[in-house]
């Protein structure tokens, strides 16, 4: 088992460690030339490289833990995919710390362009007699319930937001939403996804990809659990993917400022520079699902597109509201002036109310077969290209 098809041979370790020393020598760089151009090219390249290479030691400390504990492909995948939210998280944190209102939009943003990249990879399925793709029954059973929950968190979000701005009462006088409010969202998204992985586990772990409640075998379970890596070198393999992810996450995050500050210089809409940062926040995922494709792996690499598109709601924007509120009550990040932690306006509320329909025609194109057809698949690709279109160019 591969688990986020990127795991197998060495080369990530040659990749990893040259991520590292671009990293370094950017760091180095920063004291002498601050804000250059080679610097952040430095932190943009060493940075994804790191991440990367930090994904895939994730991927494979995951993986062994999916041997030992007999998991199939799809759910060592959905494990995998989880695992690599860590250097995103990471990354979101050092943007939070510089600028905590780009780092919401950027969270949010990543939401419709990996439905951009998951309506796109349904188009390059295999496909049967009638030109429609399978889906595992893991997606349209349970995956469908997740996006489903996220339209409607999206939904209320973003008329509350309307409702307060237009208002402008309440705490904050309708200024934004305060630490309270970010930490009470944040554990009620983080409560879905854990009841949701030991879901998954339950109920798809044991059964072939698409077939639930297949039969194992104990003997063959047991000798394969046997020659699964060792419990060390799985926690040695999680080791290196947190604390490289650490370095890589505050590199990218320093070229994520960068862009961001250029492009408000040369008075691009500030969203442009949201929706390049949040494709780059992605990256790493992007890349494994390639690589899963590429060997064949489609579970694998369904698992990674889908959780990408799952994993936002419940995984990153909770991270995302939970670092903003904690490093606002510990006075690393100001408040504004009513006591607000996010502000309320154009670019925060549309990125939000917009996942709401982006969510739906999702579902709509999983939910109803448990397949995805030619037409669902250009619809999808359509209604998400101009969700982001609209908001870069009118966000």
């Amino acid at each position: 088992m591969s688990g986020g098809g990127g795991g197998e041979g060495t080369h990530w370790k040659g990749i990893l460690a040259i991520g590292l020393a671009l990293c370094g020598a950017a760091y180095g760089l920063h004291h002498s030339q601050p804000g250059s151009l080679l610097v952040v090219l430095l932190s943009a390249v060493g940075g994804l490289m790191t991440v990367f290479g930090s994904c895939e030691a994730m991927i494979l400390c995951v993986d062994g833990l999916g041997e030992r504990l007999r998991w199939n492909p799809f759910v060592a995948g959905t494990m995998a995919g989880l695992a690599s939210n860590v250097p995103e998280l990471v990354m979101l944190g050092f943007v939070v710390a510089a600028d905590p209102r780009v780092a919401f939009v950027v969270s949010c943003l990543t939401l419709h362009v990996n439905s951009l990249v998951f309506g796109v990879y349904s188009a390059l399925l295999p496909k049967d007699e009638s030109g429609q793709a399978h889906l595992p029954k893991a997606i349209s059973q349970q995956g469908t319930d997740l996006i489903l929950c996220g339209a409607g968190l999206f939904l209320a979000t973003g008329m509350l937001m309307l409702a307060m701005r237009a208002f402008a009462d309440g705490d904050h006088k309708g200024e934004g939403l305060g630490a309270r409010d970010l930490l009470a969202m944040a554990a009620g998204l983080f409560l879905v996804q854990i009841v949701a992985v030991r879901d998954l586990v339950k109920r798809f772990s044991a059964a072939e990809p698409g077939v639930e409640g297949a039969p194992v075998d104990a003997a063959a379970a047991a000798a394969a659990a046997a020659d699964a890596p060792s419990w060390g070198r799985i926690c040695g393999f999680g080791a290196v993917g947190i604390g490289c992810s650490v370095v890589g996450g505050h590199a990218v995050g320093d070229f994520a400022d960068g862009l961001v500050d250029a492009l408000k210089e040369r008075q691009y809409p500030e969203m442009i520079g949201a929706i390049i940062v949040s494709f780059f926040a992605g990256i790493a995922s992007y890349l494994m699902v390639f690589t899963a494709h590429m060997k064949g792996k489609f579970d694998v690499a369904l698992s990674n597109v889908s959780g990408a598109v799952t994993q936002v709601p419940f995984v990153i924007l909770p991270g995302t509201m939970a670092i903003m509120a904690v490093l606002a009550l510990t006075g690393v990040i100001p408040m504004m002036a009513n006591g607000a932690v996010l502000a309320i306006d154009l670019e925060t509320t549309t990125v939000v109310l917009f996942g709401a329909p982006t969510l739906l025609v999702l579902w709509n194109s999983i939910q109803d077969d448990g397949k995805v057809n030619p037409l669902e698949t250009t619809i999808m690709v359509v209604i998400f290209g101009l969700v982001i279109y609209f908001l870069g160019a009118h966000g």
